[in-house]
């Protein structure tokens, strides 16, 4: 496997990327995925409101993939898994486009799990992009980060304040 983390406009082939997880790697016993997709609607306060056109995602060359290769590091201090996989997308998104994929491979299921929510945690919480979303009535620049004091409390990630 190459670049653990990649940051692209192009969509991406899960069946490629789990393939490439367990290439050649006989220790591998599981592999846990997670695949977000854009919403058609935003979601404020656990209600459905404004109606997504399309959502613009930037970031900051060699930052934002800095931050997560950290998180990466991270997470093998605290769990046992062998290869981890981020990819982000960035750019002009569409409701149903893939947005993120987190893979982890391990040899059980239960490190690749935690190992792969604890990486989707951090992604939503912390990475550094920034996002526009348009809907009919126009287009704001909105915090990509998901305020969740659960996720980082459990996880004992610090806030972070990218500006």
């Amino acid at each position: 496997m190459s670049a653990r983390v990649l940051i692209q406009t192009e969509d991406f082939d899960v069946s490629h990327v789990l393939q490439q997880l367990r290439a050649g790697d006989l220790r591998v016993g599981a592999i846990c995925s997670f695949v977000g997709t854009v919403r058609d609607t935003r979601m404020l306060s656990g209600q459905a409101n404004d109606e997504i056109v399309t959502m613009e995602l930037e970031h900051y060359p060699s930052m934002t993939e800095s931050a997560i290769e950290a998180m990466i590091d991270e997470a093998h201090q605290r769990f046992d898994f062998y290869q981890a996989q981020v990819i982000h997308r960035v750019g002009i998104l569409k409701p149903a486009d893939q947005i993120v994929l987190v893979a982890v491979s391990s040899a059980h299921r239960g490190e690749s799990f935690k190992a792969c929510e604890f990486l989707m945690d951090y992604l939503k919480t912390q990475a550094p992009f920034w996002k526009k979303e348009t809907t009919p009535e126009g287009a704001k620049w909105v915090d990509a980060r998901v305020s969740d004091d659960a996720a980082l409390a459990r996880w004992g990630i610090q806030s972070r304040n990218w500006g």
